[in-house]
């Protein structure tokens, strides 16, 4: 069960669960501190940070997703399936997480928020992503891409459709839901306008990643190749690695990112056999072990860094 969790300041309370989620107290998963009378079940990081700071202290947020858990692994157990089943509203994002969507179909009561329908979703295609890594294994040109957090201004709609659907459940704080996600927006459209000028003047577009989770930041001008397909646990094959190793030397790449939340091998050896950097480029699915007293815009922050540095961009 997920316990106390602290983004941007915002404390996030785990609550005492009803009916058979009683069965559980014994594991010593909640927090001893008060928080809102009302409970939101956010299924996975991006969802959880934006769900906390348009909540504030209204509303307590729990997760579904463990930190350092690859979401699209998660499986939900006794007590998370009653997190989702006593929330009073529950965001998550279908055909992300198949367990989520099975658990929320079968489960939920309150009000549920789908944030693929929240938000504009592009599909590969439309990120002029064409038969990166292992033919874009586990999914074909024209699918939606699901990492739409990776789009600040994407993340500032999803706030507004948050700040609604909280309104539903809680109408007594409607206005101050509505503050909060004017907040989270400004906060989120000055992080694009660092991503739009610090990308502006670069040497090089091309970013190697380990798998197609990138794809929104095309938007600043980049061009993304991954090493493995939508799946982080997908191999690539040896014609593969040989497109990507000359498109490396031809490009002049200096860098291939791995994730924080899947091993680096694949990307460490394609580095190593090229004599190039290996770095991190997180995704933002979920927190990992590092990222103690991070949050999203640190996090994000931490990427446009990575990027600039890796693609020789005019300070």
């Amino acid at each position: 069960m997920p316990g106390r969790i602290t983004l941007t300041g915002v404390a996030l309370t785990g609550v005492g669960l009803t009916g058979g989620a009683m069965l559980l107290a014994g594991c010593g998963a909640f927090a001893e501190e008060p928080a809102g009378e009302g409970v939101v079940a956010a299924a996975f990081y991006p969802l959880e940070y934006a769900a906390a700071r348009v909540a504030a202290d209204h509303l307590t947020v729990e997760s579904l997703t463990t930190p350092g858990v690859e979401p699209h692994d998660l499986e939900l157990g006794i007590g998370e399936t009653a997190v989702v089943s006593d929330a009073d509203l529950v965001v998550y994002q279908r055909g992300f997480q198949p367990a989520v969507d099975e658990t929320v179909d079968n489960t939920a009561r309150g009000v549920v928020l789908d944030a693929a329908q929240a938000v504009s979703l592009v599909s590969f295609a439309d990120h002029g992503e064409e038969g990166s890594g292992a033919e874009h294994e586990g999914h074909e040109n024209g699918e939606t891409d699901p990492h739409f957090w990776l789009d600040p201004l994407l993340m500032a709609d999803l706030g507004d459709a948050l700040a609604t659907s909280m309104a539903e459940t809680d109408p007594a704080h409607a206005d101050d839901y509505a503050v909060n996600t004017a907040a989270l927006r400004d906060d989120l459209e000055t992080l694009d306008g660092e991503y739009a000028a610090g990308l502006a003047s670069c040497e090089r577009d091309t970013v190697v990643v380990s798998h197609d989770a990138f794809g929104y930041l095309s938007r600043y001008g980049l061009h993304f190749e991954s090493i493995a397909g939508l799946s982080p646990d997908s191999e690539p094959t040896p014609a593969d690695l040989s497109r990507l190793g000359d498109l490396i030397r031809t490009e002049g790449i200096t860098t291939v990112f791995s994730e924080t939340l899947i091993g680096p091998a694949l990307a460490d050896t394609l580095a190593g056999d090229l004599g190039i950097r290996s770095a991190v480029l997180d995704p933002l699915e979920g927190l990992g072990d590092t990222s103690a007293g991070e949050d999203y815009l640190s996090l994000m922050r931490s990427n446009l860094t990575a990027l600039e540095l890796a693609n020789g961009c005019a300070p």
